[in-house]
């Protein structure tokens, strides 16, 4: 099912001891248009510092509560590394946080999560029918682990802010033809599959969905999204009601207005293969 970054906001982040805080913001990349972490207000109990939760952590929400529960308890939390969530947020740091919570790297390999994966899934050699390493294959494989660590530390990690990109312009191939008011993001890989346009006053009281994957260029300086799409064509698209859930079939009526190939066909959700 898909959710929007609106509704999320505010959850409640339940670590197994307790609540940690509310979520304030997440951070996706701008390349696969995945959330990579959730901000979470911690309160009076952490001096309301903020602290990054990524969706390795959470477990199955509570959808009706508003919660999501997470596999982590509050001292954990509360010795993470100290990361500014008002300033961009580094690859040394990401490799800080993967590493203190033990989770994999997820620009590491193919797929959002990393070798092959397209949900955030702890995975390890016992699940891939592997078994155990034994204490050869551990070494070179902490010597593989270092030498990619020290490689990707330079990495510009994209992490942008979805409440910043919320008002930006969208611009069709010939004009404005609104803003973006929010993004539809998947419960279970995390990726956002659409962003929501209001057209404004083009279009008053419609909204239309445009997946990330169709931009052609983004202006950060400008706030400003482009896609090669006419506004006579978005307009003829399957009307959107932000109001009710998002269903399969409005979005396969969709994929076959514009005939463009859908995203879960797309996706093939094999297990990696370690090699």
């Amino acid at each position: 099912m898909l959710r929007t970054n609106k509704e999320l906001t505010n959850y409640v982040i339940g670590a197994s001891d307790g609540d940690v805080g509310h979520v304030k913001d997440f951070f996706f990349d701008d390349e696969d248009w995945v959330i990579r972490y959730l901000v979470v207000e911690t309160g009076s109990w952490l001096n309301s510092r903020k602290v990054l939760i990524s969706p390795y952590a959470i477990g199955d929400a509570d959808w009706t509560a508003r919660r999501l529960p997470v596999r982590i308890n509050k001292e954990q939390v509360k010795n993470s590394p100290n990361i500014d969530t008002a300033k961009p947020v580094s690859r040394q740091h990401e490799i800080q946080y993967a590493n203190y919570y033990d989770y994999p790297h997820y620009w590491e390999g193919s797929g959002y999560w990393g070798d092959g994966l397209y949900f955030p899934t702890m995975m390890s050699p016992d699940y891939l029918g592997q078994g155990p390493l034994d204490a050869v294959q551990q070494e070179v494989a902490e010597v593989y682990a270092r030498a990619e660590r020290t490689r990707h530390e330079g990495d510009d990690p994209h992490l942008r802010s979805c409440q910043a990109v919320v008002g930006y312009h969208l611009q069709a191939s010939d004009g404005d033809i609104g803003h973006v008011s929010a993004m539809l993001v998947d419960e279970e890989s995390w990726a956002i599959r659409y962003l929501v346009i209001d057209t404004g006053n083009w279009w008053v009281g419609h909204e239309v969905l445009v997946p990330p994957q169709w931009i052609t260029a983004i202006d950060w300086y400008e706030s400003q999204v482009s896609v090669k799409l006419t506004r006579a064509s978005i307009r003829g698209a399957p009307l959107f009601d932000s109001s009710q859930a998002l269903n399969r079939q409005h979005e396969l009526d969709f994929y076959r207005y514009y005939d463009r190939p859908n995203y879960w066909d797309r996706e093939k959700r094999h297990p990696p293969v370690l090699v």
